[in-house]
């Protein structure tokens, strides 16, 4: 079997996505913005992954999202419910669910960073032929991209969405004695202020990979949100 690429995503429901962008975005506004990174995140991710030659699938929450989030993804993705308490569970469940199904190398990426490209995931490949562990951290001390050569028990084990998920994850690496490679950073978007960082790359290569977003942000004028 070859590996895989395992994109997380949330049905883009008023009030329980990107509320961190909240009371700047409506929860109506928040939840159109993130249906709209999902979009440029799994064209993204569908070619990234045939580059790659890894398969593509489609981690969604809640469990009865499935199919409406299966209409609206590209054919390549293979749709399964997210399974686990919390997000550091789920992704422990998705990474055993793979390496029992013998996927290797096994990457998992979120849905709110667009710009994310596949050199990223090209880098995380390579690094994974000599190393346990390849992480894309991201500006808010967390990272975009996990990359596993098997499914470590117990890596995610810790609180996610907090500033120092890297830095927990690094500790939980180092007390397996895992070989690990830092690659180079993204960013997610969880705030207005995030925004600055979609602002700068417009004029660059990287827009391509966010055509979705930033014609949202541009017809609803938000970028002045912050």
């Amino acid at each position: 079997m070859s590996g895989v690429l395992i994109v997380f995503a949330k049905r883009p429901e008023p009030g329980r996505v990107k509320t961190r962008l909240c009371p700047a975005f409506t929860p109506a506004q928040a939840a159109a913005f993130y249906r709209a990174m999902l979009g440029d995140v799994l064209e993204a991710s569908a070619a990234m992954a045939a580059d790659a030659g890894l398969d593509a699938v489609l981690a969604v929450a809640p469990a009865t999202a499935c199919a409406e989030l299966a209409r609206e993804c590209p054919p390549v993705f293979r749709v399964v419910p997210q399974r686990g308490a919390d997000l550091g569970a789920r992704m422990e469940w998705a990474s055993a669910e793979a390496g029992a199904g013998g996927a290797s190398p096994i990457l998992l990426r979120g849905s709110d960073n667009p710009a994310l490209g596949a050199a990223h995931v090209r880098a995380a490949c390579d690094a994974l032929a000599s190393d346990d562990l390849a992480l894309v951290p991201d500006r808010g001390g967390g990272y975009g991209l996990v990359g596993l050569r098997r499914p470590v028990p117990g890596l995610f084990a810790h609180p996610m969405s907090t500033s120092t998920v890297l830095e927990d994850t690094l500790a939980n690496a180092a007390r397996r004695d895992l070989r690990v490679r830092l690659l180079e950073p993204c960013f997610d978007i969880d705030t207005v202020q995030d925004l600055r960082w979609l602002a700068a790359l417009r004029d660059r290569p990287e827009a391509a990979r966010c055509a979705r977003t930033l014609a949202y942000l541009d017809a609803q004028a938000l970028w002045l949100a912050d």
